[in-house]
């Protein structure tokens, strides 16, 4: 029976396998359909055969020895270690391991009088031996020393993020989300069991591939995106919550010097949940503000999820922003092809929703939108019609999708997206692309190539810029002071605007004191 195979149980019958589902003390197996029924007997096998084999690396270990007359004393002694049935039924709750009880089954009853179970240790343990009969007592192994030793094995143990394949079935992936030899294979019946989707952390127990089959297995589940299994399984999903505007702010000042983020924390405030685009040309310096922007939520909210995305851009400054930074760095290299950029996006999106589920706040910085959406022109069947520039329509419906996933939650919880888009790259399509995200976005902020090559940074075009609803985000004193910024500077040229409000920053050593001076004038 442990031999069974997944091609020799697909060639039996329906009825052969209901027999064999009713040998392994399967129950119900009438409603199961026989690609289900196929499912079930492989995990029983799989359980059946990892139990033999830790059974009988432990039965190798026992000796036993003749004990004959001897005290009360030295028979408790002996007494201390006791010997536990390998692998009955193990539920072990405080390491957060489930297992299905109805495939575990208790096996070799008959040999109930040659070994010593748990639960009559205490009472033989006070018994007194005062007659010199010998008996024979095991060498022995500490319960907690087996379950721990099965358990908690490093070999075995596995956290990765899973993806489902359209057959039913999913892996953990590792590190960027890449597929790779080390890969753990995740049952459909596991998934539907509890709960799981796209882009969950998972950690658990894993089985090592038997001959012909190329991944390990996935046997037993720990814990979910770091929580209990049972929060997956109640948790509601993503498109059923209700979207909000952003209430709370996402401050991004750090010192007196970094003069960028108190710059966007006053013109274009972000929020929880905020869906921003940053418009920048060529060498306009986005790539340092996102960098800084970064920095700035790993130190003043160390409780945010910080992931950036880099799609479609140069390996050095891939290596840049993993170096600089304390959070999740998600790539896609120019060199590498159109579809996996478009599979590297959709599992950051899935992995950010999973979190929100479980009410965390999250952030992703997008370098860049008008790159995904490039990648998504070249993977999708044409639908026939070409916008201005050949980019076909049904590629936006991606990068929308993406975008358009960002919003602050009413039951907790947030997802906030700060995307790049380019413009002025001397190509149609990329202006297009910059048209068609243009309204949807609750707050953008403008860089300026003409402030760029005047070496005034950040380059940042005050405006264009402006977040709406930022009355939710802002004070009052703040709004005041900002209000009156604007009017009284609405008749200079953008360049002498932003020059003067870069210089009262670097005069002033924190954001209130800038309001102060503002309201002073």
């Amino acid at each position: 029976m442990n031999n069974l195979t997944i091609e020799e149980l697909n060639s039996k019958t329906l009825t052969q396998l209901r027999e064999i589902a009713k040998e392994l003390d399967i129950k119900s197996v009438s409603k199961y359909k026989k690609g289900e029924l196929v499912e079930i007997i492989n995990e029983n096998v799989i359980k059946d055969t990892i139990k033999s084999e830790k059974k009988d690396e432990i039965k190798s270990e026992y000796k036993y020895t003749n004990v004959k007359s001897q005290d009360t004393s030295e028979i408790a002694n002996k007494s201390e270690k006791t010997y536990v049935k390998p692998y009955t039924k193990v539920e072990n709750q405080s390491s957060g391991r489930y297992v299905d009880s109805k495939n575990l089954r208790t096996e070799n009853r008959t040999q109930n009088n040659e070994y010593t179970r748990v639960q009559g240790v205490d009472n033989r343990q006070s018994r007194s031996y005062s007659n010199n009969k010998s008996y024979y007592t095991p060498k022995v192994v500490e319960e907690s020393k087996i379950i721990d030793e099965f358990n908690t094995s490093k070999e075995d143990e596995v956290m990765g993020v899973l993806e489902i394949l359209p057959d039913g079935f999913g892996f953990l992936r590792g590190s960027n989300y890449l597929s790779t030899e080390d890969d753990v294979y995740v049952s459909p019946s596991q998934i539907r069991r509890f709960n799981m989707k796209t882009g969950d952390k998972v950690k658990g127990i894993t089985r090592h591939p038997k001959s012909g089959e190329k991944f390990r297995a996935l046997l037993y589940v720990q814990k979910i995106n770091d929580e209990k299994p049972e929060t997956a399984i109640q948790r509601k999903s993503f498109e059923t919550l209700t979207p909000i505007y952003p209430e709370e702010n996402l401050t991004l000042e750090k010192s007196q010097s970094e003069i960028a983020t108190r710059l966007i924390d006053l013109i274009s405030p972000i929020g929880k949940g905020q869906r921003g685009l940053i418009v920048a040309p060529p060498k306009a310096g986005k790539t340092m503000l996102l960098k800084n922007v970064a920095n700035s939520i790993v130190k003043n909210h160390p409780n945010v999820e910080l992931i950036v995305l880099l799609i479609d851009e140069r390996p050095e400054e891939v290596t840049d922003m993993k170096e600089s930074i304390n959070g999740d760095v998600i790539y896609s290299t120019f060199d590498q092809v159109s579809s996996h950029h478009v599979k590297v996006a959709e599992m950051v999106l899935n992995r950010a929703q999973r979190l929100v589920e479980h009410g965390k706040d999250v952030v992703i910085l997008l370098d860049s939108i008008t790159r995904l959406a490039r990648a998504y022109n070249l993977t999708i069947s044409p639908t026939g019609r070409t916008l201005s520039g050949g980019i076909d329509p049904g590629a936006l419906h991606g990068p929308k999708k993406f975008f358009g996933a960002a919003r602050n939650i009413r039951q907790g919880g947030s997802l906030t997206i700060l995307a790049t888009a380019l413009v002025e790259t001397g190509s149609r399509m990329d202006d297009v692309i910059f048209e068609e995200f243009k309204g949807t976005g609750n707050m953008e902020l403008h860089l300026d190539r003409k402030l760029a090559e005047k070496r005034i940074f950040p380059a940042v075009d005050i405006y264009k810029s402006g977040t709406r609803r930022e009355d939710l985000l802002l004070t009052e004193e703040e709004k005041t002071a900002l209000w009156r910024l604007r009017r009284e500077m609405s008749n200079n040229s953008v360049m002498e605007v932003t020059d003067k409000v870069i210089e009262l920053l670097k005069r002033t050593k924190n954001n209130d004191e800038f309001v102060k001076s503002i309201k002073a004038l």
